[in-house]
């Protein structure tokens, strides 16, 4: 059944005629790719290059440690889960850990990788890592030097409630709040 499947899916494989490099920044790159479909047309992908990224859904005491801070593409401040981009190659679960020091001023002594996901394969390349953080101590918060964030521990009520006002709402911090969830009515993650 696989081998058929693959045969199926080959059929509908875009084909890369050209690449044009159009934006290389310090964070993403942005390339618009000429394809060829499978009927012979032609079309044209704008694609987003993004080096990854990792983040922590860490308890503390019961409570979920998130950061609220502005999102200059929303024009809002959101509530989030720490989280932050892979460095040149980065063990994703060394990114998370320093991105959880690093926001919150807490160190986690297990990670566990919950999931790995593409935020928005339509356009972007990026995967995103969830880790679950368990047994904080405390370590040394070093934000960056354009980071303003506040930082706060929230029951799963506050959590669930943040997310009908749009406070929260963004994926990850959602799907570590499900997530969350179903640790508190089963007791596995």
């Amino acid at each position: 059944m696989l081998e058929k499947d693959q045969r199926a899916h080959a059929i509908w494989r875009e084909e890369t005629l050209h690449s044009e490099p159009v934006f290389q920044g310090k964070i993403i790159s942005l390339q618009v790719d000429t394809v060829s479909l499978p009927d012979g047309r032609s079309a044209t992908r704008e694609i987003v290059r993004h080096p990854g990224a990792a983040a922590v859904m860490a308890l503390l005491d019961g409570k979920l440690l998130v950061v609220e801070q502005f999102r200059k593409p929303l024009e809002k401040y959101q509530i989030e889960i720490p989280a932050g981009k892979l460095d040149g190659g980065e063990d994703p679960m060394a990114a998370a850990a320093r991105e959880l020091e690093e926001e919150t001023g807490y160190r986690a002594k297990d990670l566990k990788l919950l999931s790995a996901f593409y935020t928005s394969p339509g356009f972007a390349d990026e995967k995103l890592y969830l880790y679950f953080a368990s047994e904080l101590m405390p370590g040394k918060q070093q934000l960056d030097e354009d980071e303003d964030i506040q930082v706060e521990a929230i029951t799963l009520e506050q959590a669930e409630a943040y997310i009908t006002e749009g406070r929260i709402s963004d994926a990850k911090t959602i799907m570590a709040v499900y997530a969350w969830k179903l640790y508190a009515l089963t007791g596995t993650i």
